[in-house]
């Protein structure tokens, strides 16, 4: 599991204490489709992964990033994959 620890009072928007642990065992992976051109320059093991303290959270987070965006053009399409995981 991870866990994730506040180090600073960065801001009132920081609803951690100083010192203060969170478990967050549920994840999002983000990767590259295999085609997306953006892996040129980001490399093709590019991943950025986001967690979460439920799962319900991790999931509503997933629908929101499938999502067509207001501003996408009609002919694009989402070039990442999102895979859950659990630690």
């Amino acid at each position: 599991m991870r866990k994730m620890m506040c180090r600073s009072k960065s801001g009132e928007e920081n609803i951690m204490k100083p010192g203060e642990t969170r478990v967050l065992p549920f994840g999002i992976r983000v990767s590259l489709a295999d085609t997306d051109p953006f892996a040129a320059l980001v490399g093709d093991n590019w991943s950025k992964t986001h967690w979460f303290a439920t799962q319900a959270e991790r999931d509503q987070t997933i629908v929101e990033m499938q999502r067509r965006h207001e501003y996408s053009r009609r002919s694009d399409k989402p070039a990442i994959k999102l895979e859950a995981i659990k630690q």
